[in-house]
């Protein structure tokens, strides 16, 4: 039961914070403002308009028996009432009474009125009708052959204190509410401001220099991951540093080895170790290339489009195919995407005859889809191949001209963006290569 109305609250309250604040300080003040309206309007409102209402009827019923009493000047008992009790009476004789319109049960002065009426009158002697008139009431009494014609100001059956209240209700309750959108808003803002500072690192962008804001806690935890983004520059670039530091220490003796080799005459063995120092320098320039640090490029938008085209011409290759949305831009490195790119087109080259490239939408998502017609991966072996340095005799051969690493640059590329990249069964019966990109 518990479980089941935690899940329904999760469902219909907001998710985001600042309007999850704005409900905690919202619905106070108006649970408040509505319990007291309700206990005004009945201890109070009601109650004066029922006793306003009451004395009128009351007056209305004296009128007329003092109108049947008097004899002889039936006259002068209207200008008294009109002039001292405000009523603007008429005598219709010879005249029927209206047939009552549709009750309105929604208007507080006319459920009171028609209660009232009743209690003094029998319901076919008796008619009003509260809408004819701006100010005044139309109530109409019936006398003899004829009936008696009240116009009665509104102001004497309701009172015009429910609308000063209502306005001072109203109003401070709104001044309220919107301050509190003000503060709920700044409050909210440096929040809103770390997470995008945060989504901006993780995907490999440059960050100015970022200036915590807010409460206390929010000054913190926005110091903390200044600091912990520091400490990850740092650590890049030391290890850029040292990267780079290996490659002109382990390529000078590489040189030297080659130097050495034209010297010798078994021209078999230095077949051998030529191809041994080959495969090593193509494993160390591609190992550089997966740990250098993408945060070098920045980021710059660009049409996603015209560049998996361009990449796909620079190939020249009949056996690839296109399926391509036009003018689909994106925000990201483009000299990264483009290098991901040619890794997998390269990849399934290597083993298949027929690609295809497929780039689709939907909603606020990009889809690059990579289809081949080659024997495949094992499903068991998708996630490893991913790994640097991995190789697989399984479906696709081994082969010298790779050392494992284009599927974990194109992975580390793509994650960087924000992204992901999963393997499928393709439907060329060979290898799907699904990347999907946040716009």
């Amino acid at each position: 039961m518990f479980s089941g109305l935690n899940n329904l609250l999760r469902k219909v309250l907001p998710k985001r914070l600042f309007y999850r604040a704005l409900l905690i300080v919202a619905v106070p003040v108006i649970v408040l403002q509505l319990i007291i309206t309700i206990v005004f309007f009945d201890s109070l409102w009601i109650k004066t308009n029922k006793g306003m209402t009451r004395t009128l009827v009351n007056e209305i019923s004296a009128f007329i028996e003092a109108y049947e009493s008097e004899k002889d000047d039936k006259q002068e008992i209207n200008n008294l009432f009109s002039l001292f009790l405000d009523l603007n009476i008429e005598l219709k004789l010879k005249e029927e009474l209206q047939k009552q319109p549709k009750e309105r049960w929604f208007s507080p002065i006319d459920r009171t009125l028609r209660r009232e009426l009743k209690s003094k009158f029998l319901k076919e002697n008796y008619w009003f009708d509260s809408t004819n008139y701006k100010e005044l009431i139309d109530l109409r009494i019936k006398y003899n052959d004829g009936y008696f014609k009240f116009l009665v100001p509104k102001d004497r059956v309701a009172s015009s204190s429910a609308r000063i209240f209502a306005l001072w209700i109203t109003v401070p309750a709104i001044i309220m509410v919107i301050i509190s959108l003000i503060f709920l808003k700044n409050q909210t803002r440096p929040i809103t401001n770390l997470a995008r500072a945060a989504e901006r690192f993780g995907k490999g962008e440059e960050i100015e220099e970022y200036k915590p804001s807010g409460a206390l806690e929010i000054r913190q935890a926005g110091h903390e991951f200044d600091k912990m983004r520091k400490r990850i520059e740092r650590h890049l670039n030391q290890r850029t540093e040292m990267l780079s530091g290996i490659s002109h220490d382990l390529r000078t003796p590489l040189t030297r080895m080659k130097l050495q080799l034209a010297f010798i005459k078994d021209k078999d063995s230095v077949e051998k170790l030529t191809e041994d120092i080959n495969e090593m320098e193509k494993m160390l320039n591609e190992y550089l290339q997966f740990t250098s640090s993408s945060y070098v490029e920045k980021d710059e938008m660009f049409n996603l489009s015209e560049l998996i085209d361009e990449v796909i011409k620079k190939y020249n290759n009949e056996n690839i195919s296109r399926n391509l949305l036009t003018r689909i831009y994106i925000k990201g490195r483009k000299n990264l995407i483009s290098r991901c790119l040619h890794n997998l087109i390269d990849n399934a080259l290597n083993y298949a005859t027929k690609v295809e490239l497929s780039l689709n939408k939907k909603n606020k998502n990009l889809f690059i889809i990579i289809d081949d017609d080659g024997p495949g991966i094992a499903k068991n072996e998708y996630d490893n191949v991913f790994k640097p340095f991995y190789k697989i005799n399984k479906g696709r051969a081994d082969s010298k001209s790779s050392v494992g690493l284009g599927l974990s640059i194109a992975s580390d590329i793509i994650k960087s963006h924000g992204g992901n990249i999963k393997l499928e069964k393709s439907k060329m019966d060979g290898l799907r290569v699904k990347i999907f990109l946040p716009v």
